[in-house]
């Protein structure tokens, strides 16, 4: 059994207000990705690359379950380095004046042989600039 990566902030704005840039097309390109064929129902297959075009990085990604304004939970995979899969949670908790923001990444080492790009501390880091700093300025602005 594996560790996952938990990274989680509070932010400054309302659980449903969170929800909104986490699902809406438009405010996603915001501060995550700009993901063309996002829809929220369970099932929905996303996919897109990482931000400034070299287009090295194909993600693809597919909801598992959605409890508007609670929870998100979907599969985060690379098709051209592997066949294997992880799982991304996002989960929302009220908490006085904001919201708990938790993500919880999930079978990080099936990636582990894809190469520096791929590791523990990548993704970390990476999770830690989304949401402590993209999603939480684009919220609190």
């Amino acid at each position: 059994m594996s560790t996952p990566i938990i990274v989680q902030y509070t932010i400054n704005a309302p659980a449903e207000k969170v929800w909104k840039a986490l699902t809406d097309q438009n405010e996603m390109k915001s501060w995550y990705f700009d993901i063309q064929d996002f829809e929220l129902k369970v099932g929905n297959k996303f996919n897109f690359y990482e931000p400034g075009g070299e287009n090295k990085y194909h993600h693809q990604c597919e909801i598992l379950e959605i409890i508007p304004n609670k929870k998100l939970k979907h599969t985060w995979a690379y098709p051209d380095f592997s066949d294997l899969k992880t799982t991304v949670t996002w989960e929302l908790q009220p908490e006085d004046d904001g919201t708990l923001v938790k993500l919880t990444h999930e079978d990080i080492e099936n990636f582990k042989d894809l190469g520096d790009g791929f590791s523990r501390e990548n993704f970390t880091g990476g999770w830690n600039s989304i949401l402590g700093q993209s999603l939480k300025q684009y919220l609190e602005k």
